[in-house]
């Protein structure tokens, strides 16, 4: 009997509805079920009765985990890989929320995903994360992520400098708002928002994209990710903000910062088709081919 984990996280009142039919779909298939204390905790606030399940709090408690689902948007599935680290579980992600292009499975098709699932008709996408090394445990440990890690400026202070060194050799210093370090999977995200390019996902690359950069003339760079870049911060505040996909912390300036290829992949769970690629999912997601002068008033 396979054992299936699922993690959401908070949930909106209009999402307990579609997260229950999920649960039960799942449950029907006579699995071992998981449920991410999160997700567990939710439902007992608002006393909703689930099927049959068990609760993990952590990394160790999905030990003999063949799949785990995650429900929500591509933040979710962020945090979901902060659970499964090193284990090689395959994550597949349902999309409930607006834009994912992480999370991509309608949640009306779990059906389809559980069939695909006992049948083995199935694929996994790896994907290389990033890990970050500092002379403090910044991250609690958690010191990986798939998208990106940023170093930015504290709130309304001034700009930053940005040190910046690749393989020991010094690079550049970006006098700027703050400066991502992005992987490929993560070019679509906040490297994206600030003029970064849009990568493949199977690139072997890094982006360096500054945040509202003082040289105009400093431009966004991809580098090969077996590249090992290190930076030092200088400002005129004694602290500044680091985040690692969706965690952030407060770091004092004197703090001593590197960024390579994290030694293990996230393995994400594909059902398959000729239109479930990467360029699909541009193209629906960022409404490529569509002409807004074409719409009524």
């Amino acid at each position: 009997m396979i054992t299936i984990a699922v993690h959401s996280r908070t949930l909106e009142d209009d999402k307990f509805r579609i997260i229950k039919g999920i649960i039960d779909e799942i449950a029907s298939y006579k699995v071992n079920l998981l449920l991410s204390k999160t997700l567990s905790k939710c439902f007992s606030k608002k006393k909703i009765e689930l099927t049959e399940h068990k609760v993990f709090h952590n990394y160790s408690d999905l030990d003999n985990t063949d799949f785990i689902f995650s429900l929500g948007g591509d933040g979710t599935l962020l945090e979901t890989i902060t659970y499964v680290r090193d284990k090689n579980i395959p994550i597949l992600g349902v999309n409930i929320g607006r834009l994912g292009f992480l999370a991509t499975l309608s949640s009306n098709n779990i059906k389809l995903a559980m069939e695909a699932i006992l049948n083995k008709s199935y694929t996994i996408d790896e994907r290389m994360m990033l890990s970050v090394e500092a002379d403090e445990d910044i991250f609690n440990g958690v010191n990986f992520g798939l998208n990106e890690f940023t170093i930015l400026k504290r709130d309304s202070s001034s700009m930053i400098i940005v040190h910046t060194y690749l393989n020991g050799e010094y690079l550049n210093s970006y006098w700027s708002d703050g400066l991502i370090i992005s992987t490929p999977t993560g070019s679509t995200g906040y490297s994206l928002s600030v003029g970064g390019p849009i990568v493949f996902p199977h690139s072997n690359s890094f982006i360096i994209s500054p945040v509202s950069p003082h040289n105009l003339n400093v431009r966004p760079l991809i580098l090969s990710d077996d590249s090992v870049l290190s930076f030092t911060i200088e400002g005129r505040s004694e602290n500044f903000l680091v985040s690692l996909d969706s965690r952030s912390k407060k770091v004092n300036a004197e703090v001593k910062l590197t960024v390579k290829k994290c030694p293990f992949n996230a393995k994400l769970l594909k059902l398959g088709g000729e239109n479930d690629g990467f360029p699909n999912t541009l193209r629906k997601k960022l409404n490529w081919g569509y002409d807004l002068r074409n719409r009524i008033p």
